[in-house]
């Protein structure tokens, strides 16, 4: 774990002095490249959680009223905690690439049932798809996490990042395209066209397969030559696993960032529901198309931004940190004005309509700053991480928080008041609880020691640290 008492060498120093001279770039094949499997991750991610993202960004999953879905979403990310949490258990058994691809085969329900509950009415499958996610989506977001931290090479880890989460994006914004198209001229409230879901099933199946693209660990090759690893050891035992995630879970770096990530998650069910009950069926689907082009810019302009090597770790940190933290606190100020306002009022906002651009602009602001948020929390985590294994437990209890968070917040949201205006009441509150704590952690990065994923790979190639039984015998199925 990340020492707090340790001494306070300049950033200046701490990030050259420590650094290699530069290697020589070596020569890969294309399909084993790291930006391939970022491509390959990126396509998962749109393919399970970024289809899931579309249907939400519909306002109430593009149903009329949003109270049964954001019920269906809480037992979703309460299932999610569960299997965050068994994660590593899952990696130790399976591998990593395995675990991607049996979490994304559970998505696919979840589309069905709000086909079935917004054509038949069958309100009950709705609930059966969220328990299944639940289960499924757990163990893939560890995974994704795990991956996205451990393949690429250093200097890319921004950028992988950025790039990886763009998909996640990309779904909301196809997710909006598809929606505009097919409703563009109902003004009204009301649910969406069942051809929608239709193509979100199609696409959602296709999830597990695109996941035999990704390469094993072991396969992956990085232009600075270094091997990667990202496993749990075979010869682990499974309540000794537990422990290791658990001591992380209770150590004070981690209890520390715990309301950071809260803050930054928590709101998703707020907007989400603000755009379901505030606006009309095309005017949704208009913000979740444009919302997701300028988050996607975004992502990928903070992910150059911590990659840039002419700053340190410590400026690249603090700055990212107060940039999103001010603007989040923008952003609830808005919105508990709007909120108030509108429960009010009751309006149903059409793009033709008075009034709309100042409360569709929110709405934009705020899917901006969740990408940002989402972002940064696993950088956060990246450099906390010490060893290999302790990334993958890291991303396990980073994603179960954000389950564990989400449930609430969706919990909360499909309670009439809380959805109107007091989610939003509450994410203020978070937000301001996570500045002291979250800027205690940060405000340390490169000041005892250099990039955390820099000391990993020197101590894995230093001390010749070879493959996990598990990753070395796992199928080389692609």
């Amino acid at each position: 774990m990340t020492d707090f008492g340790k001494g306070t060498a300049s950033p200046v120093t701490s990030e050259h002095d420590y650094s290699e001279p530069p290697q020589k770039r070596k020569s890969v094949k294309w399909y084993r490249s790291t930006w391939f499997n970022a491509l390959i991750l990126g396509i998962c991610n749109f393919l399970a959680p970024g289809i899931w993202g579309a249907m939400n960004s519909l306002g109430g999953g593009g149903q009329q009223s949003p109270w049964l879905v954001n019920t269906a979403n809480a037992l979703t990310f309460c299932l999610m905690v569960l299997t965050c949490m068994l994660s590593g258990v899952f990696v130790k058994y399976l591998g990593i690439k395995w675990t991607l691809i049996l979490g994304a085969a559970g998505y696919c329900p979840y589309a069905a049932g709000l086909y079935c509950n917004n054509r038949f009415g069958t309100g009950w499958f709705v609930l059966l798809g969220a328990a299944l996610c639940g289960l499924g989506a757990g163990i893939f977001w560890m995974a994704e996490a795990a991956i996205a931290l451990a393949y690429p090479e250093p200097e890319n880890q921004g950028r992988f990042l950025g790039f990886w989460l763009s998909f996640r994006v990309l779904g909301q914004i196809l997710g909006g395209a598809i929606n505009l198209g097919l409703n563009s001229t109902r003004n009204t409230a009301g649910s969406v066209s069942y051809t929608v879901f239709q193509i979100f099933i199609a696409l959602q199946a296709a999830g597990p397969f695109a996941g035999l693209l990704l390469s094993h660990p072991s396969q992956v090759q990085r232009t600075d030559g270094v091997p990667v690893s990202c496993s749990i050891p075979k010869s682990q035992r499974i309540l000794r696993e537990l422990a290791s995630t658990g001591k992380i879970f209770i150590s004070k770096p981690f209890l520390m960032i715990i309301p950071l990530i809260a803050q930054g998650v928590f709101a998703e069910a707020a907007f989400f529901t603000y755009a379901g009950l505030w606006f009309s069926v095309r005017a949704r689907a208009l913000g979740s198309f444009l919302a997701g082009v300028v988050a996607l810019a975004s992502g990928n302009v903070l992910g150059a931004f911590l990659d840039n090597k002419k700053l340190n770790l410590n400026t690249r940190s603090r700055w990212a940190f107060g940039v999103i933290m001010a603007s989040q606190g923008a952003w609830w100020i808005w919105g508990a004005v709007n909120v108030t306002e509108f429960r009010r009022s009751q309006p149903v906002f059409d793009w033709a309509d008075d009034g709309f651009g100042k409360a569709f602009a929110w709405f934009i602001f705020m899917v901006i700053g969740f990408q940002l948020n989402y972002m940064f929390a696993y950088f956060v985590v990246g450099n906390l991480a010490e060893t290999d294994e302790e990334v993958i437990r890291y991303a396990g209890l980073l994603r179960g928080t954000e389950s564990a968070v989400q449930a609430v917040s969706y919990g909360l949201s499909s309670i009439q008041v809380m959805g109107q205006v007091g989610c939003i009441y509450i994410n203020f509150g978070l937000w301001a609880l996570a500045i002291v704590p979250g800027w205690l952690v940060v405000r340390k990065f490169g000041l005892d020691s250099e990039d955390k994923k820099l000391d990993r790979e020197k101590r894995r190639v230093v001390g010749g640290e070879g493959l996990s039984d598990i990753e070395a015998s796992e199928p080389d199925i692609v």
